[in-house]
């Protein structure tokens, strides 16, 4: 195992499950998501988010100034670090959040 970091990253992608199919194909247009012979590589599982849109907020789902709740998915999937800018502005792109929660995780392999 190397010390240091291997270009890769997992991102985690929160989105409602109704975009699951968008997200899927955005990924693959920037090659997010291709490991060895494989593309279209990720997994998902739900989980239920938390939110409470403050004022000035657009939201997609809720109201202002009400704690909500919803099921979406948890989307984890790689990408080489040399495209993350790319990858994440095709995912921001399609993605109906106002703010799009999406983590970046450096990989040590």
């Amino acid at each position: 195992m190397s010390d240091k970091n291997s270009g890769v990253v997992k991102l985690e992608i929160f989105i409602p499950k109704t975009h699951m199919d968008v997200l899927r194909d955005a990924l693959r247009s920037v090659d997010a998501g291709v490991v060895g012979n494989y593309d279209s590589v990720l997994s998902y599982s739900t989980v239920c988010g938390n939110w409470r849109p403050l004022p000035g907020a657009n939201p997609y789902d809720g109201e202002i100034g009400v704690l909500c709740e919803g099921e979406e998915y948890k989307v984890e999937v790689r990408c080489d670090a040399e495209k993350l800018v790319q990858t994440i502005a095709a995912i921001k792109a399609i993605h109906p959040y106002e703010e799009p929660v999406i983590n970046v995780i450096p990989l040590i392999l």
